[in-house]
């Protein structure tokens, strides 16, 4: 299937992009999470992250569908 992914603050440095459109065979966020982790070296883990599916916030298990738009959120630092 194809999903929409968006990278913010760390991720997006690490990945050094801030959005792109990818193929993959996961069928939760959690296998799509370790999937990325594994082909770009994330170094966040899972439990640092927030999830959105279609701009609405979701649990780690919720299953992938052809053409979601997925955001991973770091834990984010201002002052």
């Amino acid at each position: 299937m194809t999903i929409q992914l968006h990278y913010f603050a760390l991720l997006q440095d690490q990945r050094g992009l801030a959005q792109e459109t990818l193929s993959t065979d996961a069928k939760t966020i959690a296998d799509l999470y370790a999937e990325l982790k594994d082909r770009h070296g994330f170094t966040l883990e899972q439990t640092a992250l927030r999830v959105s599916v279609n701009e609405q916030f979701s649990e780690w298990n919720a299953s992938l569908n052809e053409g979601d738009e997925v955001v991973f959120i770091p834990p984010v630092s201002g002052g």
